[in-house]
C-alpha cells in the first residue's frame, strides 16, 4: 500500500511539473496583457495578408464563484494571438453570446455578491474586452430564468431576446461561430 501511495505522489509531481513547464511557454499579449496569455507558434502556416475576423463565441458555462470565466479569457487570447500574428486590431470584430449559468458572470457586484458571496472577478476582463470593441449579448431567456435584469448587468452588456436570436442576427452580419 505504501508503495502504491509513493507512485501516486511521484506521478502527481511529474504531471504537475510537466503542466508547469508547459505554462512557461505562455506570456502576456500586447493588446490585453492582463488576460489571454498566448504562446508563440513556430513554423505555422502564415495567416493571409489583411486577414479579417468576425467571430462570435458561445458561452454557457459559469465560472466558479470568484474566478474569471475561462471562455471570456479565450476571447482575450484570440485578440492577443491574432494581433501578435500580424492581424490589425481593427480587423478583429468579436461578439460573445452568453446564456445559461454564465449569465451571472456578467452581472454587477450587487447582484453577483448577493448570489455568490464574493466579488465578480470578470469585471476587469469584460471592461478590457469592451475597450477592444467586443460586444456581449446576454440571452434574455436565461436572464429571466436567473432573475437578471438589464440593470443587473455590467456596463455595455446587451440583453437579447435569446442566445439563439443573437447568434442568428450575428450570422446574418457575417459572423462565424467559434466552436470552443
Amino acid at each position: 500500500m505504501k508503495l502504491c501511495k509513493y507512485f501516486l505522489v511521484l506521478f502527481a509531481v511529474c504531471v504537475s511539473s510537466f503542466v508547469w513547464a508547459q505554462n512557461d511557454h505562455f506570456h502576456a499579449g500586447k493588446v490585453i496583457p492582463e488576460f489571454g496569455k498566448i504562446a508563440e507558434v513556430e513554423d505555422m502556416e502564415a495567416l493571409p495578408e489583411n486577414a479579417q475576423f468576425k467571430v462570435s463565441f458561445d458561452v454557457a458555462k459559469q465560472a466558479k464563484a470568484g474566478e474569471v470565466n475561462r471562455s471570456f479569457d479565450t476571447v482575450a487570447r484570440f485578440i492577443n494571438m491574432h494581433h501578435a500574428a500580424g492581424v490589425k486590431k481593427e480587423h478583429i470584430n468579436l461578439a460573445v453570446v452568453v446564456h445559461g449559468g454564465a449569465v451571472k458572470d456578467l452581472t454587477s457586484d450587487t447582484y453577483y455578491q448577493a448570489k455568490q458571496k464574493v466579488e465578480n472577478k470578470n469585471k476587469a476582463l469584460i471592461k478590457a474586452l469592451h475597450e477592444q470593441g467586443v460586444t456581449f449579448y446576454v440571452c434574455g431567456q436565461s436572464a429571466a430564468y436567473y432573475g437578471v435584469n438589464q440593470s443587473d448587468l455590467l456596463p455595455g452588456v446587451k440583453l437579447s431576446l435569446s442566445a439563439m436570436t443573437a447568434h442568428a442576427l450575428l450570422q446574418q452580419k457575417g459572423f462565424t461561430v467559434n466552436p470552443f
